[in-house]
């Protein structure tokens, strides 16, 4: 088994890659199989978040590229700004993980959400892309910072 040990900025090529989703990029311990079928190991520093492109290195300086895996997303566009900060608002206050681009958010497909984000007057669509959420506001991963909550659970710092 390879030990994936750190992130590294080597110029040399990739020998191979690695596909993962979002939760299994928040993870710094944990078996995987890299996409050319072999069995590999993540041993990295606690609290490391991979991104699509990272370069991890093993201890025999074997070297993966880290891809971002396709996930079923929601995302809703809008040439209004106003109108995309009040989404953002309501689906931080529930804190889910987001997606911020310039004309689009994107977020975990729950149809729930997508409801109340259609009640704002979005259109929402449904589709498979890699997923990269906002950092949390403290430098962590989205993912780390709360767990999604069943939904309307009151919580009382919200009221």
């Amino acid at each position: 088994m390879i030990k994936l040990i750190a992130t590294t900025q080597d110029s040399r090529s990739a020998d191979t890659t690695l596909t993962l989703a979002l939760h299994q990029r928040i993870r710094s311990r944990q078996r995987v199989t890299l996409d050319n079928g072999e069995s590999a190991g993540l041993f990295l520093e606690r609290g490391t978040s991979l991104k699509e492109g990272d370069l991890l290195r093993s201890e025999e300086g074997y070297l993966v590229r880290v891809k971002a895996a396709k996930e079923k997303l929601s995302v809703v566009r809008s040439g209004d700004p106003h109108l995309l900060a009040r989404a953002c608002y309501h689906l931080g206050n529930r804190h889910v993980s987001i997606q911020i681009e310039p004309d689009r958010v994107s977020f975990p497909h729950d149809h729930v959400l997508d409801e109340m984000l259609r009640g704002l007057g979005l259109l929402v669509e449904e589709t498979e892309a890699p997923f990269e959420p906002e950092p949390g506001a403290y430098g962590g991963s989205a993912e780390k910072g709360h767990a999604h909550h069943a939904h309307g659970e009151e919580h009382d710092h919200h009221r």
